[in-house]
């Protein structure tokens, strides 16, 4: 992003399955902003970058309720997604 400062993201943050949906929610929201936090500690202007938690929605693993530790850890992400 300090290269091409016409880049505009989204940083979208994820949880694993455990825990309510609602805990789950507010979790990834915290992750999502968080993250956005530490971009703009990196000198990136704030309005090229916007924050979304997903919860448990979009599993990188969908395991249902038999996932491994391993397969727990891969969920609890935060991705950055290009939209300009």
């Amino acid at each position: 992003m300090q290269t091409n400062s016409n880049m505009v993201i989204i940083a979208k943050a994820h949880t694993d399955n455990r825990g309510t949906e609602k805990y789950n929610e507010r979790l990834s929201d915290r992750r999502a902003k968080s993250t956005r936090q530490y971009v703009i500690s990196k000198g990136i202007d704030p309005s090229r970058i916007s924050a979304k938690g997903m919860g448990e929605l979009e599993p990188k693993v969908d395991c249902g309720k038999d996932c491994t530790e391993e397969q727990h850890a891969q969920n609890r992400r935060s991705e950055f997604l290009i939209v300009k």
